[in-house]
């Protein structure tokens, strides 16, 4: 098996003339926590939606464990373990963290629309879904609706109900997007829990997150990728500075 969970070759994107993705190649390590990220209109989230086929590519490959899934429908691209997140909470706002975690396990056991199955048949999924909670520490919301619960845990419970569907490889939209610094924390050292035994690749705008988590980097500008590597390597390079973070090459180098 290759050490590349996950790799694009050549990747392109064209919306009505304009080029949104242009020759992106990706290799993403099995097992380690992949960033992608720019500045805005960089093309991160276009790359998303190519991965998980909420658009289709104008050119190039996408392979995954070996295989070529360029023109898989999304819902294949989840049966075969890649999961993604948004960067709203996608969670059910009128069901309690219990229920939308037991919803992502009626999916992954084929019973999603067996609605009619009595209560005590769907009660036998409960111990598994509490296990899930525990994992992201919210045992004690599992009686919550997701409504009455603050926004970082509402995106604990988005990343529970992923885990519910036993990704293997894990997309994670903006993550920390909108929350204060003491979510951000909270949220950063979930995501660190769960990688164990997975690969995860993040689009983040916030830095300290990137710093903190990721063990390789994709900086994508203009649709492009302007530089990869480790964090204390592109967060030092003059292209990067002036692209992502408005210092120019020659204010960089000085």
């Amino acid at each position: 098996m290759s050490d590349y969970i996950l790799e694009t070759h050549d990747l392109q994107v064209d919306f009505g003339g304009f080029l949104a993705v242009r020759g992106v190649d990706l290799k993403i390590a099995r097992g380690t926590i992949h960033a992608i990220i720019g500045p805005n209109g960089a093309g991160k989230t276009t790359v998303f939606n190519l991965l998980t086929k909420f658009h289709a590519p104008t050119a190039g490959r996408i392979v995954y464990n070996g295989t070529d899934i360029t023109h898989w429908k999304p819902a294949e691209i989840a049966n075969h373990g890649i999961v993604r997140s948004f960067q709203i909470s996608a969670v059910f706002p009128h069901l309690t963290a219990l229920e939308n975690v037991r919803l992502a396990l009626q999916r992954r056991l084929g019973v999603s629309y067996h609605f009619w199955r009595s209560r005590k048949v769907l009660q036998s999924l409960d111990r598994e879904a509490m296990e899930r909670l525990g994992q992201v520490g919210l045992q004690g919301f599992a009686q919550r609706r997701a409504v009455e619960m603050p926004y970082g845990r509402k995106r604990a419970l988005e990343i529970a109900t992923t885990l519910a569907l036993e990704p293997e490889l894990m997309l994670l939209d903006e993550p920390t997007q909108g929350m204060g610094t003491e979510d951000v924390g909270a949220v950063t050292d979930l995501i660190k829990k769960v990688s164990a035994g997975r690969t995860i690749v993040m689009v983040e705008h916030n830095l300290g997150v990137v710093a903190k988590l990721a063990d390789a980097i994709t900086v994508l500008n203009r649709g492009e990728v302007l530089a990869e590597g480790p964090y204390e390597t592109v967060s030092k390079d003059p292209a990067v500075m002036e692209a992502y973070m408005g210092v120019s090459a020659e204010e960089a180098s000085a």
